[in-house]
């Protein structure tokens, strides 16, 4: 197996960026992913003691669809995130800093529909990426796997949907369920293989126009037997991995 893509997320739910290569440290999520999250009018995070909260506490794709067609370049040295999305001008902002945070809401304002909880603030939490997962995760999934969803579904889609942060190509579909409990070497890191990954509304969602175009829950389920894609790891230890490093089950 190798490496076939990397990805990082650094605002829960708005946008993604395509990376080549990232230091892993033992028990922390991918550098840089999901630092920021988007709070909404009903979220019960509380800033002043900021700790994990679970995605509800959050504005995210599977309600709010149009959030997923949002992309992100990092600035790791200013702390800044350039947004992008086909039916808005760029942005530019450091969310850390209030000015640029209203600026943000007045700026995604128009994906966000009526009926849904508006977003509030953008907050963070030391040392810890706001992961789907409880724990500090990253998420690993297979391009083979990705293949078998969209030969039965007919269509065409795109690997950004599921939101991964390691894809790996040379391996059987779905073979990656049978790795939890088992550790993964990926360069000079080691990963231990936690929990499948079920799967939520969001991946229906096309990642380029925000537009739910496809059933991919429902043809998990019927095509299947499940409604899961890709797993979740843990760091157990450190070490640098890149585009064509190579990946192999230990």
């Amino acid at each position: 197996m190798q490496v076939r893509a990397l990805y990082r997320h650094p605002i829960k739910s708005h946008g993604r960026e395509a990376i080549e290569r990232v230091h892993l440290t033992q028990g922390q999520t991918m550098p840089w992913d999901r630092v920021w999250a988007v709070t909404h009018e009903a979220t019960k995070f509380d800033a002043d003691q900021p700790a994990w909260a679970s995605c509800h506490n959050f504005m995210i794709g599977s309600r709010t669809p149009g959030l997923v067609g949002i992309w992100a370049t990092l600035d790791a040295s200013e702390r800044a995130v350039t947004l992008t999305h086909q039916d808005l001008a760029p942005l530019t902002i450091q969310p850390d800093v209030a000015a640029d945070v209203a600026r943000f809401l007045d700026w995604v304002a128009p994906l966000c529909p009526a009926s849904r909880a508006a977003p509030t603030a953008i907050v963070a939490v030391p040392d810890r990426g706001m992961t789907d997962s409880a724990y500090p995760s990253i998420s690993i999934m297979k391009t083979a796997s990705h293949h078998a969803v969209a030969d039965a579904l007919g269509v065409e889609i795109t690997k950004e949907r599921w939101r991964g942060n390691i894809w790996l190509d040379d391996i059987a579909a779905w073979a990656e369920f049978g790795w939890i409990g088992r550790d993964v070497k990926i360069g000079d890191a080691v990963l231990r293989i936690c929990e499948s990954i079920k799967r939520c509304p969001v991946t229906n969602t096309n990642p380029i126009t925000g537009e739910r175009d496809t059933a991919t829950l429902d043809i998990l389920n019927s095509a299947f037997g499940h409604q899961n894609f890709g797993v979740y790891a843990e760091v157990i230890k450190s070490g640098d991995i890149a585009l064509g490093t190579k990946a192999e089950v230990i």
